[in-house]
């Protein structure tokens, strides 16, 4: 009886998680207009340190387990709602992608170590952050669109650059709450932040099927407020540097 009593449990848990990524997807796509995808996922696997799970894709050594598109491949990213809802609807453990760059947010992430530190020296600054994305290994900041040119320009002007430190532009993706993968839960350090919190005027959104007012999409801070503080951090985490472990 204890045993039926579990199962269902598990199985109602499953049930609000899988819900949870759905309306996050939506929100994502339709309110805000960021594409999604539905990640790899995970696989009963353990890696190769003994921890977590495997990813669901055919590479064992797969440096981003579950935390990275595979079928269908980057390109199908998307805003459209009925194609949202049917993924996740065949699909509702598949992680949420953003598809970065273009008219989307771009990121800045580096290890979870460095990211803590490097929010507090931003709050000490008096500096406005936007969303942060936390997994157990690495910390992703939010920013506004930018292209490969000014990114090139500003780390040019850079003594150095930790390849700890990624960036997640155009042709890039990232994963976001409420999603699951290989190392574990991905959550909100810091959640996206209400329009009327910030005095920027938001952008409107269209509005959602069904009516309604349109949502505004969260404010994101442009990456040259914030990457001086996001190296400096980078530089002194202890992070063995060019592996990509989310």
């Amino acid at each position: 009886m204890r045993e039926i009593l579990g199962r269902r449990r598990r199985l109602r848990l499953r049930r609000k998680e899988g819900a949870a990524r759905l309306d996050a997807a939506l929100t994502f796509a339709t309110a805000w207009q960021w594409p999604v995808l539905p990640g790899a996922g995970t696989a009963p696997a353990a890696l190769r340190d003994g921890r977590g799970l495997g990813c669901a894709c055919p590479d064992p050594d797969c440096a981003v387990p579950g935390a990275h598109p595979f079928e269908p491949g980057l390109l199908a990213a998307t805003t459209d709602e009925r194609m949202v809802r049917w993924w996740w609807t065949n699909r509702p453990a598949a992680p949420v992608m953003l598809a970065t760059g273009g008219r989307a947010p771009c990121a800045v992430s580096l290890p979870a170590l460095a990211g803590a530190r490097a929010l507090v020296a931003l709050d000490r600054m008096g500096l406005r952050l936007g969303p942060v994305v936390a997994t157990p290994t690495r910390w992703s900041l939010l920013v506004a669109p930018y292209t490969l040119e000014r990114l090139g320009e500003l780390l040019y002007s850079k003594d150095w650059v930790p390849s700890s430190l990624r960036f997640h532009g155009e042709g890039g993706y990232l994963v976001l709450p409420p999603s699951e993968i290989g190392t574990g839960q991905v959550r909100w350090e810091r959640p996206p932040a209400p329009p009327a919190a910030v005095p920027s005027p938001p952008v409107f959104r269209r509005a959602p099927k069904g009516g309604g007012a349109p949502e505004a999409a969260p404010w994101l801070p442009d990456v040259e407020a914030v990457l001086d503080a996001l190296v400096a951090a980078s530089t002194s985490a202890p992070d063995g540097g060019s592996r990509l472990a989310y």
